[in-house]
């Protein structure tokens, strides 16, 4: 199993990106990224998985048509990942559903295989909760667009992390591939990466994933960059390393066979130390690149 795909790797059809349980040999996560020209309209059918369009970068008009009715949403959407938080949309399940750009743009459909049907909803970019994690050299911010207990999904999960540069990301390493109530869920992972650019040198930076047991036996060490994307089954995940002078940015998309959807995670022993050292560190002082919006369009 190839676990880094490279851009382009993952092309299939009107996506830059098309990751499904079927090309990633697994049973629930999916994404897509469109990349739609000015006036450009994409139609697809959601199946037996919920989805979020957000916008990576322009605005965008996401309809949703099933047996219950139809809705729009209009998405004010952002310049870049590195600029503003994103509004978004989420479809449900056996839905289809058709985005349309008038000035064209970049748009992630993060997805899950789920068994509830919920409404078509908004989700306005004054509503995601904008957290600092992690301190000194270890701090991020997460815009929890998609967690837990934000917005209501059946199984999806999805949020944003950006890592300034030089900092490293997704750290300590942790895993969540056993079932622990209470301390650790089952959990697939999606990592889609972007980076600000310097001068117009692209960014890079590196994603390290390493074996958590027997059958669980991932290994990744590698070289990411715009538009590359990283399968995580199972395993310690972490570091996600920002080269220096370039902001890191990815997009993390969860879902497994859990009852609760919970991000629940355990850290490596051999680094869950670091957590305690964050207390005495101030957060990054780059930090936050951006806040969400008082009030939504």
């Amino acid at each position: 199993m190839t676990y880094h795909l490279p851009a382009g790797k993952a092309l299939a059809g009107p996506y830059v990106v098309d990751v499904t349980p079927e090309t990633a040999g697994w049973g629930h996560c999916s994404l897509r990224v469109l990349q739609l020209p000015p006036g450009g309209s994409h139609t697809f059918d959601s199946g037996d998985s919920e989805w979020i369009v957000v916008p990576l970068s322009g605005a965008c008009t996401v309809a949703s048509a099933d047996d219950f009715g139809r809705d729009s949403f209009d998405l004010h959407g952002r310049p870049d990942v590195f600029s503003a938080v994103s509004d978004f949309a989420y479809v449900p399940r056996d839905a289809r559903a058709t985005v349309t750009s008038a000035a064209g743009g970049r748009f992630a459909l993060t997805g899950a295989r789920c068994e509830r049907r919920l409404p078509a909803r908004y989700g306005p970019a004054s509503e995601v909760p904008v957290e600092l994690r992690g301190t000194g050299s270890c701090s991020r911010q997460v815009n929890n667009f998609g967690a837990a207990g934000v917005f209501e999904c059946d199984k999806l999960i999805a949020v944003e992390v950006i890592t300034p540069g030089g900092n490293w990301s997704s750290f300590p390493p942790h895993k969540h591939d056993e079932h622990r109530p209470g301390e650790e869920s089952v959990l697939e992972e999606i990592y889609y990466f972007e980076f600000a650019a310097h001068d117009g040198v692209p960014g890079l930076g590196y994603q390290r994933v390493t074996p958590s047991g027997p059958g669980r036996d991932t290994d990744v060490l590698a070289e990411v960059r715009d538009g590359d994307v990283v399968l995580i089954p199972d395993g310690w995940h972490g570091p996600s390393m920002a080269t220096p002078g370039h902001h890191m940015y990815y997009l993390n998309v969860m879902a497994g066979p859990e009852a609760e959807r919970a991000w629940l995670i355990c850290d490596h022993p051999d680094h869950a130390w670091v957590r305690d050292t964050w207390p005495d560190q101030p957060v990054d002082p780059r930090l936050p690149l951006y806040t969400a919006p008082e009030t939504s369009r």
